[in-house]
């Protein structure tokens, strides 16, 4: 499996951990965010990540920023892009489950490192039921 990662100043720590663990799973990461503190523009790394997962590069995508809102937004302009905003492992069942979301957005700004780390398990470790799911998830496109 091959996950491509993003992120703006308030995620490096975040990533690096993230990577940390999705390496000791044997999971190939493409990293295209920042590595420092220093102030960047968020749509910078989420443009990378949101077209690898539109255009099938990857298999998933993980994005993290402040409060996830902008990466969010911007992934879900991608047509093929199911990105969902996270702030607990529950949340991220959900949006497996019910959404087949393929990109977790991160809040690093609300969240902790461990915290970030188990929505990341759970969002590897969760799959899509489809049925009624399938119907909803089919709706989503404008075109």
């Amino acid at each position: 499996m091959t996950i491509a990662i993003g992120n703006d100043h308030a995620g490096p720590d975040y990533k690096f951990e993230i990577i940390k663990y999705l390496e000791s799973q044997n999971i190939t990461v493409i990293n295209h965010g920042t590595d420092t503190l220093d102030s960047v523009d968020y749509p910078d790394f989420v443009h990378p990540v949101a077209s690898a997962v539109n255009n099938n590069e990857v298999e998933l995508g993980i994005l993290i920023c402040g409060s996830a809102n902008g990466v969010a937004m911007t992934a879900n302009k991608y047509e093929n892009v199911r990105a969902g905003l996270c702030w607990n492992k529950e949340i991220v069942d959900l949006i497996r489950r019910h959404n087949n979301a393929n990109i977790l957005c991160i809040p690093a700004r609300f969240t902790a490192i461990p915290q970030a780390l188990e929505m990341v398990k759970t969002f590897l470790n969760t799959e899509f039921e489809g049925g009624r799911h399938q119907t909803r998830v089919d709706k989503i496109k404008c075109s």
